[in-house]
């Protein structure tokens, strides 16, 4: 289902412009309120593309709250994710009235967004809510297809790109960038409940569900987490090619939203790979080091995928 044949009869259509750009504006104060990553690269995209991708955000950082909402049992969680998922439904019925869906039905009209990518998305938020560990790596890379690549698809739409094989390379990118936060956010993501590490890796190093939740440091651990490191910069090495296949400004993107996960890789290798007992990060100046590397380097040398150590690009 896409917006493009109930365009013309969107009730917000009619409205004064004025409230449609209100909804944006509500839209924009979600994005930098919620991710400090999302203003670090965003003003590298074209100008007129930045409120479509804070609607987008906005929806996609509104039902994560929901999902994440500690004080609420998971029943009123779930129903409450749902009712989000009528407000979607009604929204690509030509029905829209909370300012997000304002935004967002002017947005999936206006590039003729289909429906699904914003399904999947909160099909794998319900997936957070009662969450099960992951049996397989290919579950896990399954829940990805549904929380990380839905994003690149849109983003995609947005510059007009509909095409498989970007998309499958964008989906290298997105799941390789959401591996490598869940590999940041082990510690985290335990005292929630949730570990991520598939069971059949933990059973192949020798861990279990229970050392990761206790926070145990072993050196069986730190081989599993050395393991996944390499598999998530695989992922992502090999999307790179999607920067010099897109829009000079979007290959930009790419390439600072790739170099940053390598980035964060690095960071656990060089603790090594203890996720437990501190969060590995980017400072301020790491980030500066990878936008100004995304600004200066050749379009050509886009599909290099070394970082340095101190976590700036490096072709």
């Amino acid at each position: 289902m896409t917006l493009q044949t109930a365009a013309q009869t969107l009730p917000f259509g009619g409205r004064d412009p004025h409230l449609v750009e209100q909804a944006y504006d509500h839209c924009w104060r979600i994005a930098r309120s919620h991710y400090e990553n999302f203003t670090v690269g965003s003003w590298l995209l074209p100008r007129r593309l930045r409120r479509h991708i804070a609607a987008i955000y906005a929806f996609a950082r509104t039902a994560d709250d929901i999902a994440d909402e500690g004080q609420l049992e998971t029943g009123a969680r779930l129903a409450r994710l749902q009712a989000w998922g009528a407000a979607l439904e009604d929204c690509y019925r030509g029905r829209a009235s909370d300012p997000i869906f304002i935004a967002l039905a002017q947005t999936a009209a206006e590039f003729d967004l289909p429906i699904d990518p914003f399904r999947d998305l909160l099909q794998a938020f319900a997936a957070d809510v009662e969450f099960r560990p992951f049996a397989t790596f290919d579950g896990l890379r399954g829940y990805c297809r549904c929380s990380a690549d839905p994003v690149g698809h849109l983003i995609l739409y947005l510059f007009g790109y509909r095409d498989r094989e970007r998309q499958q390379l964008s989906d290298q990118i997105c799941t390789g960038l959401q591996l490598a936060n869940f590999w940041q956010d082990v510690a985290a993501d335990a005292a929630k409940g949730r570990v991520y590490l598939p069971l059949e890796d933990l059973d192949r190093f020798g861990c279990s569900v229970d050392d990761v939740v206790r926070g145990v440091v072993s050196e069986e651990l730190r081989r599993l987490m050395q393991f996944e490191v390499g598999r998530a910069r695989g992922m992502l090495a090999a999307g790179l090619r999607l920067a010099t296949l897109v829009d000079r400004r979007l290959g930009r993107e790419v390439r600072l939203f790739a170099w940053g996960g390598l980035a964060i890789l690095e960071r656990i290798e060089q603790a090594g790979y203890d996720v437990v007992r501190a969060r590995p990060t980017l400072s301020k100046l790491s980030k500066a080091g990878l936008v100004l590397r995304a600004l200066t380097s050749p379009p050509g040398r886009w599909q290099t995928a070394s970082v340095s150590p101190d976590g700036a690009g490096a072709s």
